[in-house]
């Protein structure tokens, strides 16, 4: 996969290279849009970058269901970390970032390495399964040489 970032670099930094810092941003922060949004799709349907789907829960006993009340719909895993408060871009004329910052990066970070965490503050230490939310897939390439493309074009 790094081999096709080299390549993707390669191209991109050429036709960069002759625009103002201006446009470079522009192009920049359209590019980082576009791979965030892909990037929240992905999450959404609960897919790793190669397209296989994520492990799955285990699953818990409802220890608080309560007869006569209304069910909520079950809750997407990763739903609150693909909105644009925490999965963020940024980008300037040289370079563009789309990741998670902050409190959100840790437990981004313990589920895209399958790490060590504690379930609570004084709870039990759990291992997560590696569910990687970032990386770059075939169609992520895509989206960004055709967001290119098209910002160069107009």
């Amino acid at each position: 996969m790094s081999g096709d970032l080299c390549a993707i670099e390669a191209w991109a930094g050429a036709l960069l290279a002759k625009l103002e810092p201006a446009q470079r941003r522009a192009i920049n922060r359209q590019v980082a849009q576009d791979l965030r949004r892909s990037q929240a799709q992905r999450i959404a349907s609960q897919q790793t970058p190669d397209g296989e789907a994520y492990t799955a829960r285990k699953n818990r006993k409802n220890l608080r269901g309560k007869s006569g009340r209304i069910k909520r719909q079950k809750a997407a895993m990763f739903d609150r970390l693909r909105k644009s408060k925490s999965l963020k871009t940024t980008q300037d004329a040289h370079q563009l970032s789309v990741g998670f910052f902050g409190r959100v990066a840790r437990v981004a970070r313990v589920h895209q390495e399958g790490l060590t965490d504690r379930v609570a503050k004084k709870g039990p230490e759990v291992r997560y399964p590696a569910r990687p939310l970032l990386g770059f897939s075939v169609e992520d390439q895509v989206v960004i040489r055709d967001s290119l493309l098209k910002h160069l074009t107009l």
